[in-house]
């Protein structure tokens, strides 16, 4: 039996397909910073390498061969790249619009595939997305890096023991101030599209709107076509980590209240955002602000804190609080104060991207379990989604885990009206 062969037997039987020696070869779809950050750290796994190159914009996928694998092939359609029989995984980085269709048909062509999150631009085609990985052959791994982290199994095991007491409550939040990061910088030219870029293609299954600078590359995020904004983008990560650390991953209502009050000048997203989820036994509080980028208040002299961009803020973490004590964490440690005034506990330690990214070289060939799934993936990005929906819906929702529905409201609320032809995938 050939080594091809052998690729479309199950992920399971993966050690048996890749032996320590032969390579595990990779094709990069979505070739912006992210994509070459993660894939940066993922080549460095024992014998792996990319071969291949997607993007609709062609500047942005030469620069990733030219970076990460001059040899490989460059490709302007990411179908063309899935039928190159040399490339054995896929990582995609594409903005979130294109997570759904890009994984489904990595995995119907035999890839492993290694998705960014969030999972999906909407709860419908995620579903699609667990069914597809139910179906297959191959091996999904959902970008979730801080289910990598060492520092955030530590947190998961003293919440478990006890170690604060009954946990009841926990907060989450994201902040970033938005006058002092607008969306679209001093001379950038935010109407020429360039030469090289397949606009039409890029929208995909989004409307097909007049190019924006704004609406491309780094800021895509701030338009609900390509995005759910800053509580799916930063906001997964936290509710997945609590879903880790709780051990709870469905929530029973959520209420929300946001507003945009003009400070990004361009962009749909709110500048505040406060939703409300409850828990089988607990109460979580998501909020995301974008006026401001002190996040939440207290710190240690010398603690260094996720995306700190100064002295004093804290702008990314999740609060734990337990009638004994509080858990404080980010990406990078965390700090325990007990109520009975005993010496706290803390720990800094780095970021896990890369990690993550060798873990998933090494789920491939059968020498790890994974650490995120497509479900936990799933889970953790329906949440985000229902933030923005009780915020649309304009009222307290009711969610039925179990049927993956909003009760009392039609399945069409959970996706969108795809354009043509891009809708065919999530009937």
């Amino acid at each position: 039996m050939t080594r091809r062969n052998f690729v479309s037997m199950t992920a399971a039987s993966a050690a048996a397909v890749y032996g320590a020696n032969e390579r595990v070869r990779i094709g990069l779809i979505g070739c912006g910073g992210r994509g070459q950050y993660v894939g940066n750290f993922m080549r460095q796994a024992t014998n792996a390498e990319f071969v291949a190159f997607c993007d609709v914009y062609k500047t942005n996928a030469e620069r990733a061969r030219a970076a990460m694998g001059p040899g490989g092939k460059v490709y302007g359609d990411f179908r063309k790249l899935l039928e190159n029989r040399d490339v054995d995984a896929v990582l995609i980085g594409t903005p979130d619009h294109w997570h759904a269709i890009t994984s489904i048909e990595a995995l119907r062509a035999g890839k492993h595939v290694y998705c960014e999150k969030p999972l999906g631009h909407n709860i419908r085609e995620q579903q699609a997305m667990v069914k597809a990985v139910g179906a297959a052959k191959t091996l999904f791994l959902t970008g979730t890096q801080q289910r990598s982290a060492t520092h955030y199994q530590d947190v998961q095991k003293m919440v478990a023991e006890g170690l604060i007491g009954d946990v009841r409550y926990v907060k989450i939040w994201n902040a970033v101030n938005g006058k002092l990061r607008p969306i679209i910088p001093r001379g950038v030219d935010n109407t020429t599209k360039p030469d090289d870029l397949d606009w039409d293609f890029y929208c995909g299954p989004a409307p097909l709107v007049p190019y924006e600078r704004a609406r491309f590359l780094g800021t895509y995020r701030w338009f609900f076509d390509y995005s759910g904004g800053f509580i799916t983008d930063y906001g997964t990560h936290r509710f997945d980590t609590v879903h880790q650390i709780m051990g709870q991953d469905q929530p029973r209502t959520v209420s929300a209240v946001s507003q945009q009050y003009g400070l990004q000048g361009i962009g749909e997203i709110p500048d505040v955002l406060q939703v409300t989820y409850e828990y089988p036994g607990f109460v979580l509080n998501y909020e995301a602000i974008m006026m401001n980028g002190q996040g939440a208040p207290g710190r240690t002299p010398g603690h260094r804190y996720y995306n700190m961009s100064g002295q004093y803020n804290r702008p990314h973490g999740e609060a734990y609080y337990g009638n004994k004590g509080t858990i404080f964490c980010d990406r990078i440690g965390y700090e325990v104060y007990f109520e009975d005034g005993k010496e706290p506990v803390r720990k800094n330690t780095t970021d896990a991207t890369s990690v993550h990214a060798q873990h998933f070289v090494a789920c491939i060939r059968g020498t790890e379990k994974q650490r995120s799934t497509v479900l936990t993936g799933h889970r953790a990005t329906i949440v985000s989604h229902l933030g923005n929906l009780a915020v649309k819906l304009g009222k307290k929702i009711q969610w039925d885990g179990a049927a993956e529905r909003i009760v009392g409201e039609p399945a069409k609320i959970l996706g969108r009206d795809w354009r043509a032809p891009w809708g065919k995938w999530f009937v």
